[in-house]
């Protein structure tokens, strides 16, 4: 007999529909064979699968010649997702279930086994959901330790499931399954907690400032100073300022994070926005993204969140150089011989440098040791395309010795990061008004194009004058000509203004030229 039973590949974040055929022959040798381009993981699902059958109480076909096929077959196939539909299949063909097979015509099965027939955790059912939406499947069986990532999506019936038998005993009509419940994302939202408090940090008000900037149009900074001077405890103060993020951003981040299984069991959407920080010896897989499994890296993983590279001009120059074209489209586009995948990476990059090898270079009382050929080499890792396309650079100086002496003996003064953040939101939210009237499907000043620049951000006289100027002192490049505006437009957003003065230009214009 021939049984049918769905489920879904993915190719990057794209789902595909799957078709398990399963026919049980009484002719031939008894065996069991999976063809459809299996993977290693798809090939030893015959074990899991025959060993989980006779532990759910039912009789394995042993003495049948037994053939799956995985629709389309030119398609490549992996994970031990497969083994519910090929266990459901096998158990339909071989008419050792009493309940009729069209009843799971509008029904989508996906989950890992273990031996004694138990579901375990398997990544991607929000994608599952998400595909079932639409694609006009009714009903989800899959592992009740992964069955939250569908909470978010509507119109689609999640059963969430214990094992195997807990399924047949549910379409045989013997015992019933609830239905999960379906959760409104909007509830789920809630800033980052933050490691450091911007009250904490001693000093440092203009790198304060510039953060600030920075979270409220999404705009990137480099942050180069000697050690000790603060540099990663302001980077890790950066998401106790951010705005929580919208539904459609939390769910984007929730896609990526659901095929790559970061999201933990039991979780339903990423709350936060992504906050990552990757070692300096990560590879270009490792940041990018690629291998011959194609994974989204760190930069689509910190997508809609903060992507924080300490010691930047350590990373290796064919690493930093991959980061051009993620920091100017929102996206990266990964082909090899298997095909193409495209993931998306709108992130804010924190980059942090020393001055050079020893770190002290500009050091107002250590001595700097390094030889100017080191210092020019150590520089030249950082390429002027890459800090072109960083829109804020901030000198972080070290801490004054009268400030550091006065911690103990009196109470801090500095602004906390919740008040910060309340001018954050608020910036962000006319951003969202005017984006809004324009019919913009963008949500923050840093990734407003060109064109949008010039509709959006109109300079009076003599604020185009200023900028004239500094084009010619400073020799800005078009791109850095454009991020000077963007990040002037983000500064009169925060003091409220729905003009850009001469006096917002000016501020813009002191975190360019450090670069210059």
């Amino acid at each position: 007999m021939l049984a049918k039973t769905y489920s879904v590949a993915y190719s990057g974040l794209d789902a595909i529909k799957i078709e398990i055929e399963v026919d049980i022959a009484d002719r031939g040798f008894p065996g069991l064979s999976i063809v459809g381009l299996p993977s290693k993981a798809i090939e030893e699902a015959k074990e899991r699968v025959r060993t989980a059958i006779n532990n759910s109480g039912v009789e394995f076909p042993s003495r049948s010649r037994i053939t799956i096929n995985l629709a389309p077959a030119d398609l490549p196939k992996e994970g031990a997702c497969y083994d519910l539909p090929i266990a459901v299949g096998i158990l339909i063909a071989s008419r050792r279930v009493n309940f009729e097979p069209t009843v799971l015509g509008d029904s989508l099965l996906f989950g890992e086994l273990s031996l004694d027939g138990a579901l375990r955790h398997t990544k991607g059912v929000f994608l599952l959901a998400d595909f079932a939406k639409r694609n006009g499947f009714k009903k989800l069986f899959v592992p009740r330790l992964s069955a939250n990532e569908a909470a978010v999506v509507k119109e689609v019936e999640v059963y969430p499931l214990n094992s195997l038998k807990e399924l047949l005993d549910f379409l045989s009509g013997l015992k019933s399954i609830d239905k999960l419940k379906t959760v409104n994302p909007d509830v789920l939202l809630e800033s980052a907690s933050a490691e450091f408090d911007m009250g904490e940090i001693i000093g440092q008000e203009h790198a304060k400032r510039a953060l600030e900037i920075a979270a409220a149009g999404g705009h990137n900074v480099f942050l180069k100073g000697v050690p000790g001077a603060g540099k990663t405890m302001l980077a890790r103060a950066l998401p106790g300022i951010m705005p929580p993020p919208e539904t459609e951003e939390a769910l984007e981040v929730t896609r990526v994070y659901s095929l790559t299984g970061n999201l933990l069991p039991g979780e339903s959407l990423v709350r936060r926005r992504p906050f990552r920080s990757p070692h300096h010896t990560t590879s270009r897989i490792g940041l990018i993204g690629g291998s011959s499994n194609i994974q989204p890296g760190e930069v689509s993983l910190a997508h809609r969140g903060v992507l924080f590279l300490d010691e930047f001009a350590e990373f290796p120059r064919n690493i930093l150089e991959a980061l051009r074209q993620p920091l100017e489209d929102g996206q990266i586009t990964i082909s090899r011989a298997s095909g193409k995948v495209t993931f998306p990476c709108r992130f804010l990059l924190i980059a942090a440098s020393n001055p050079c090898p020893c770190g002290f270079l500009g050091h107002p009382v250590k001595e700097c040791r390094c030889f100017p050929g080191q210092i020019a080499k150590y520089q030249k890792k950082l390429s002027g395309p890459i800090l072109d396309r960083i829109d804020i650079h901030v000198e972080v100086a070290p801490v004054e010795v009268d400030k550091l002496g006065n911690v103990f003996s009196k109470p801090a003064t500095a602004e906390h990061s919740d008040k910060i953040r309340e001018r954050v939101v608020k910036a962000r939210k006319l951003q969202e008004e005017r984006f809004r009237s324009l019919e913009w499907q963008i949500h923050c000043n840093a990734e407003l194009s060109s064109k949008q620049v010039k509709q959006s951000c109109s300079l009076d006289k003599s604020g185009i004058e200023l900028i004239k100027k500094a084009i010619s002192l400073y020799n800005l490049s078009a791109r850095g000509y454009f991020k000077l505006v963007k990040v002037a437009r983000t500064i009169a957003d925060l003091s409220g203004s729905s003009n850009i003065t001469v006096e917002h230009i000016s501020e813009a214009l002191q975190f360019r030229l450090r670069a210059e």
